[in-house]
Protein backbone atom coordinates (compact mmCIF):
# COMPACT_ATOMS: atom_id res chain seq x y z
CA UNK A 1 0.00 0.00 0.00
CA UNK A 2 2.64 2.51 1.08
CA UNK A 3 4.72 1.76 -2.03
CA UNK A 4 1.86 2.74 -4.35
CA UNK A 5 0.79 -0.71 -5.54
CA UNK A 6 -2.80 -1.94 -5.74
CA UNK A 7 -3.94 -3.17 -2.36
CA UNK A 8 -7.01 -4.53 -0.64
CA UNK A 9 -8.13 -2.01 2.03
CA UNK A 10 -10.25 -4.71 3.68
CA UNK A 11 -7.04 -6.48 4.79
CA UNK A 12 -7.42 -7.13 8.56
CA UNK A 13 -4.16 -5.37 9.47
CA UNK A 14 -5.10 -2.25 7.50
CA UNK A 15 -8.63 -2.30 8.88
CA UNK A 16 -7.26 -2.42 12.43
CA UNK A 17 -4.93 0.53 11.73
CA UNK A 18 -7.79 2.60 10.28
CA UNK A 19 -10.06 1.77 13.18
CA UNK A 20 -7.35 2.79 15.65
CA UNK A 21 -6.83 6.10 13.83
CA UNK A 22 -10.57 6.65 13.61
CA UNK A 23 -10.96 6.08 17.34
CA UNK A 24 -8.14 8.54 18.09
CA UNK A 25 -9.72 11.14 15.80
CA UNK A 26 -13.06 10.65 17.56
CA UNK A 27 -11.38 11.09 20.95
CA UNK A 28 -9.60 14.24 19.80
CA UNK A 29 -12.77 15.68 18.25
CA UNK A 30 -14.77 15.09 21.42
CA UNK A 31 -12.12 16.47 23.81
CA UNK A 32 -12.83 20.04 25.00
CA UNK A 33 -10.58 22.54 23.28
CA UNK A 34 -9.35 23.79 26.64
CA UNK A 35 -8.03 20.35 27.61
CA UNK A 36 -4.68 20.99 25.93
CA UNK A 37 -2.79 18.15 27.61
CA UNK A 38 -5.24 15.46 26.49
CA UNK A 39 -5.44 16.84 22.96
CA UNK A 40 -1.62 16.89 22.71
CA UNK A 41 -1.40 13.31 23.97
CA UNK A 42 -3.92 12.11 21.39
CA UNK A 43 -2.07 13.89 18.57
CA UNK A 44 1.20 12.35 19.75
CA UNK A 45 -0.36 8.90 19.50
CA UNK A 46 -2.16 9.52 16.20
CA UNK A 47 0.70 11.39 14.50
CA UNK A 48 4.00 10.08 15.86
CA UNK A 49 5.82 11.86 13.03
CA UNK A 50 4.87 15.43 13.96
CA UNK A 51 7.23 18.21 15.00
CA UNK A 52 6.97 20.79 17.75
CA UNK A 53 4.25 23.38 17.87
CA UNK A 54 1.52 21.45 16.04
CA UNK A 55 -1.75 23.39 16.46
CA UNK A 56 -4.92 21.65 15.28
CA UNK A 57 -8.41 23.06 15.77
CA UNK A 58 -10.38 19.92 14.92
CA UNK A 59 -12.39 18.10 13.98
CA UNK A 60 -9.74 16.04 12.23
CA UNK A 61 -9.99 12.93 10.05
CA UNK A 62 -6.99 10.68 9.32
CA UNK A 63 -7.07 7.27 7.67
CA UNK A 64 -3.90 6.04 9.39
CA UNK A 65 -1.98 8.96 10.91
CA UNK A 66 1.24 6.94 11.05
CA UNK A 67 1.91 7.63 7.36
CA UNK A 68 1.83 11.42 7.79
CA UNK A 69 4.95 13.42 8.66
CA UNK A 70 4.42 16.99 9.85
CA UNK A 71 7.11 19.60 10.46
CA UNK A 72 7.27 22.22 13.19
CA UNK A 73 4.80 25.04 13.87
CA UNK A 74 2.08 23.69 11.58
CA UNK A 75 -1.50 24.95 12.00
CA UNK A 76 -4.63 23.20 10.74
CA UNK A 77 -8.04 24.85 11.00
CA UNK A 78 -11.42 23.09 11.21
CA UNK A 79 -12.13 19.83 9.33
CA UNK A 80 -8.59 18.85 8.36
CA UNK A 81 -8.79 15.57 6.40
CA UNK A 82 -5.78 13.42 5.49
CA UNK A 83 -6.38 10.04 3.84
CA UNK A 84 -2.81 8.87 4.30
CA UNK A 85 -2.80 5.45 2.67
CA UNK A 86 0.71 6.35 1.52
CA UNK A 87 3.22 8.98 2.69
CA UNK A 88 2.02 12.54 3.24
CA UNK A 89 4.90 14.90 4.03
CA UNK A 90 4.26 18.42 5.33
CA UNK A 91 7.11 20.87 5.96
CA UNK A 92 7.56 23.49 8.68
CA UNK A 93 5.38 26.58 9.18
CA UNK A 94 2.49 25.42 7.00
CA UNK A 95 -0.97 26.93 7.50
CA UNK A 96 -4.12 25.04 6.51
CA UNK A 97 -7.43 26.89 6.32
CA UNK A 98 -10.74 25.21 7.17
CA UNK A 99 -11.94 22.19 5.21
CA UNK A 100 -8.58 21.32 3.62
CA UNK A 101 -8.34 17.74 2.31
CA UNK A 102 -5.17 15.85 1.37
CA UNK A 103 -6.23 12.84 -0.69
CA UNK A 104 -3.58 10.28 -1.75
CA UNK A 105 -6.02 7.38 -2.44
CA UNK A 106 -6.61 6.47 -6.07
CA UNK A 107 -9.06 4.06 -7.68
CA UNK A 108 -8.64 2.29 -11.03
CA UNK A 109 -10.13 4.19 -13.98
CA UNK A 110 -11.99 1.19 -15.44
CA UNK A 111 -15.08 0.17 -13.52
CA UNK A 112 -14.18 -3.46 -14.22
CA UNK A 113 -11.10 -2.97 -12.02
CA UNK A 114 -12.67 -0.52 -9.57
CA UNK A 115 -15.95 -2.11 -8.53
CA UNK A 116 -16.40 -3.87 -5.21
CA UNK A 117 -16.00 -7.66 -5.40
CA UNK A 118 -16.66 -10.61 -3.11
CA UNK A 119 -13.91 -12.73 -1.58
CA UNK A 120 -14.18 -16.51 -1.14
CA UNK A 121 -15.14 -16.00 2.51
CA UNK A 122 -18.06 -13.78 1.49
CA UNK A 123 -16.48 -10.48 2.54
CA UNK A 124 -16.51 -7.53 0.17
CA UNK A 125 -13.46 -5.59 -0.98
CA UNK A 126 -12.10 -3.40 -3.76
CA UNK A 127 -8.67 -2.50 -5.07
CA UNK A 128 -7.09 0.89 -4.44
CA UNK A 129 -3.67 2.45 -4.68
CA UNK A 130 -2.10 5.64 -3.39
CA UNK A 131 0.16 8.43 -4.58
CA UNK A 132 2.19 10.43 -2.04
CA UNK A 133 1.72 14.14 -1.34
CA UNK A 134 4.64 16.42 -0.49
CA UNK A 135 4.11 19.96 0.83
CA UNK A 136 7.11 22.22 1.29
CA UNK A 137 7.68 24.55 4.23
CA UNK A 138 6.11 27.99 4.57
CA UNK A 139 2.97 27.27 2.55
CA UNK A 140 -0.53 28.68 3.15
CA UNK A 141 -3.68 26.86 2.04
CA UNK A 142 -6.94 28.81 1.91
CA UNK A 143 -10.23 27.26 2.95
CA UNK A 144 -11.73 24.32 1.06
CA UNK A 145 -8.53 23.37 -0.77
CA UNK A 146 -8.24 19.78 -2.04
CA UNK A 147 -4.86 18.25 -2.88
CA UNK A 148 -4.91 15.08 -5.00
CA UNK A 149 -2.37 12.28 -4.64
CA UNK A 150 0.89 12.46 -6.55
CA UNK A 151 1.28 16.22 -6.08
CA UNK A 152 4.32 18.11 -4.80
CA UNK A 153 3.78 21.71 -3.67
CA UNK A 154 6.98 23.69 -3.45
CA UNK A 155 8.18 25.80 -0.53
CA UNK A 156 6.52 29.15 0.12
CA UNK A 157 3.37 28.63 -1.97
CA UNK A 158 -0.06 30.15 -1.44
CA UNK A 159 -2.97 27.99 -2.62
CA UNK A 160 -6.16 30.02 -3.06
CA UNK A 161 -9.42 29.11 -1.36
CA UNK A 162 -11.48 26.49 -3.15
CA UNK A 163 -8.60 25.26 -5.31
CA UNK A 164 -8.20 21.65 -6.39
CA UNK A 165 -4.51 20.85 -6.80
CA UNK A 166 -3.99 18.09 -9.35
CA UNK A 167 -0.44 18.92 -10.55
CA UNK A 168 2.85 20.00 -9.00
CA UNK A 169 3.12 23.66 -7.98
CA UNK A 170 6.57 25.30 -8.20
CA UNK A 171 8.04 27.01 -5.12
CA UNK A 172 7.05 30.57 -4.17
CA UNK A 173 3.95 30.57 -6.35
CA UNK A 174 0.34 31.65 -5.97
CA UNK A 175 -1.93 28.95 -7.44
CA UNK A 176 -5.72 29.11 -7.73
CA UNK A 177 -8.60 27.39 -9.47
CA UNK A 178 -10.00 24.01 -10.33
CA UNK A 179 -7.67 22.58 -11.43
CA UNK A 180 -5.23 24.87 -9.62
CA UNK A 181 -2.82 26.74 -11.89
CA UNK A 182 0.11 28.95 -10.96
CA UNK A 183 -0.84 32.57 -11.63
CA UNK A 184 2.26 34.39 -10.45
CA UNK A 185 5.45 34.22 -8.43
CA UNK A 186 5.60 35.54 -4.87
CA UNK A 187 8.34 38.20 -4.65
CA UNK A 188 9.64 40.88 -2.28
CA UNK A 189 7.00 43.20 -3.75
CA UNK A 190 4.45 41.17 -1.76
CA UNK A 191 5.99 42.26 1.57
CA UNK A 192 3.18 43.45 3.81
CA UNK A 193 2.92 47.18 4.45
CA UNK A 194 2.20 46.24 8.06
CA UNK A 195 5.03 43.76 8.35
CA UNK A 196 6.88 45.83 10.94
CA UNK A 197 4.12 45.06 13.44
CA UNK A 198 5.15 41.39 13.40
CA UNK A 199 8.84 42.00 14.13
Amino acid sequence: MVSGHLYNPADPELTALRERAGDLCTRFNSTPRGDHATRRAILDELLPGHGKGLDVMGPIFFDYGCHTTIGERVFANFNFTVLDCCPVTIGDDVLFGPNVSLLPPMHPMRWQDRNVRQAEDGSMYDYEYGKPIVIGSNCWFGGNVTVIGGVTIGEGCVIGAGSVVTRDIPPHTVAVGNPARPIREITDKDASALQYYAQ
